[in-house]
């Protein structure tokens, strides 16, 4: 096979990093180098150790861009690394795709990245298993000029021993498949995820520093973005950021600068921040099997049966839930929270009796139907509004098996799970049921009327 097809070379090193290794390893050293980084970059000592103290590293939201401009915070997030450095055999890196977009996640053909500091074999293995994914394509294009995934190689090259890679260019795809990419690589202590991200660009400085600490405060709260004006890797970030929440993880700021802080002018700047994402022993379990349980125990309380107590490190965050339950394949009742407003344990187990007791459309479930009972737990995510200028366009924006959708008209409202599509899959019909769900005709499209959709994860008994 010829070597030209088998290697991804890089594209922009004597660019955005030193194309000669010797330099290149002296401008890693400065940027992992605690003295090195600005004091404007580098956070106090007790936030540094506050970090190690939260668990076990497990993923990392670096920037991507030159080195001179922000080389030193994703210096201060590969530092991170070094207690684990002979555990991690395999990275996952995602990132925005700047050049070269395609429908869904790219992932490219060849065998290995070079930089020049070596090659870095694929996980082929791993890559090929996944064959199949609607939303994944193979592809090289996206990846030939794609900076937002080469910058980290030599910083992983530096701070790791062997490992392989499975890089990802994430680019017109929604949170849910990016989270079930992710979830879908997790793998074990040998498995570090990476996502790629700059903050906000070209900004005044002291503009940037108020967008981007906001920002940043939204994923410290493993609060899903809601515009690439906040970061242009959004999606990668969110994606993380819903796995993250889903399975109890802590989150810490590493570092925040922008380019006015290193080497760039400050009446027009590009921000940069970098996290840590930290695993517990009880943060290792899954998130849905916890909430299956936590569903079926409120709903076993009410008929006085006692049963052990479930709990999950992600219960204390706010969370969205929606929680069905059936009986010999039919719908026996179904309530839920459109936005997260409570703790998500209580969300859950408050809607689980809603569901089982106070759903209006059917009568209370008895003691002997609970034992036949199947359950089945959606957790929201942010629901967004969406533009559009008719009932058409607004047609043509919605994704069948992806979308769920709420409806407001006046005093009207009403919702459709992402699951409805499974009985419902036609667009059209998809919103006249809606409507009629809202008390509305099905062929009046009323005035002022607003759509927001949302994605679900779900587990079902």
């Amino acid at each position: 096979m010829n070597l030209a097809v088998t290697v991804r070379r890089p594209a922009v090193a004597g660019a955005f990093y030193p194309a000669d290794a010797a330099a290149l390893r002296l401008e890693i050293t400065r940027c992992l180098t605690p003295a090195a980084v600005l004091p404007s970059v580098q956070l106090p000592a007790s936030a540094v150790a506050g970090a190690a103290a939260r668990g076990r590293l497990k993923a990392l939201i670096v920037p991507h861009a030159g080195y001179i401009y922000s080389g030193p915070t994703a210096g201060r997030a590969y530092a991170e690394i070094a207690a684990q450095r002979s555990a991690i055999r395999r990275v996952v890196l995602l990132g925005p795709t700047h050049r070269v977009a395609v429908k869904g996640i790219a992932v490219p053909s060849v065998a290995s990245f070079r930089t020049p500091l070596g090659d870095i074999p694929l996980d082929r293995t791993a890559i090929d298993a996944l064959a199949g994914l609607p939303y994944l394509v193979t592809a090289d294009a996206p990846h030939a000029q794609e900076h937002s995934l080469e910058v980290h190689l030599p910083f992983l090259q530096t701070v790791l021993e062997n490992f392989s890679l499975i890089p990802l260019a994430v680019s017109q795809t929604t949170v849910v498949e990016v989270a079930d990419l992710i979830d879908r690589l997790w793998g074990g202590d040998e498995t570090l995820i990476v996502a790629s991200s700059d903050l906000s660009h070209f900004h005044t400085y002291a503009e940037a520093q108020q967008i981007d600490n906001d920002t940043v405060a939204h994923i410290l709260k493993l609060e899903l973005l809601t515009s690439y004006e906040q970061a242009c890797g959004a999606m990668p970030i969110n994606g993380l950021l819903q796995v993250a929440r889903r399975r109890g993880m802590s989150i810490g700021r590493l570092a925040q600068c922008n380019s006015g802080d290193t080497a760039g002018d400050k009446s027009r700047v590009v921000g940069y921040a970098s996290f840590g994402l930290y695993e517990t022993p009880q943060t290792q379990t899954s998130l849905g099997p916890a909430l299956l349980a936590s569903a079926r125990q409120a709903i076993a309380a009410h008929f006085g049966a006692a049963q052990p107590n479930v709990n999950h490190a992600a219960y204390a965050s706010p969370g969205a839930t929606f929680v069905t339950l059936t009986l010999d394949g039919q719908l026996r009742g179904c309530i839920g929270s459109l936005e997260a407003h409570r703790p998500l344990g209580d969300d859950v187990r408050a809607n689980a009796q809603s569901a089982a007791f106070r759903d209006p459309r059917f009568k209370p479930v008895s003691a002997e139907e609970f034992q036949r009972l199947k359950v089945e737990v959606s957790l929201l995510s942010k629901p967004v509004t969406m533009q559009f200028a008719s009932e058409t366009d607004a047609l043509s924006q919605l994704r069948p098996g992806i979308d769920g959708i709420i409806l407001v008209a006046g005093a009207a409202r009403s919702t459709f799970l992402p699951q409805v599509w499974e009985q419902i899959p036609e667009p059209r019909q998809f919103i006249a049921q809606l409507k009629l769900k809202a008390g509305l005709p099905a062929n009046v499209w009323p005035e002022g009327i607003k759509l927001f959709r949302y994605e679900v994860q779900k587990w079902k008994e």
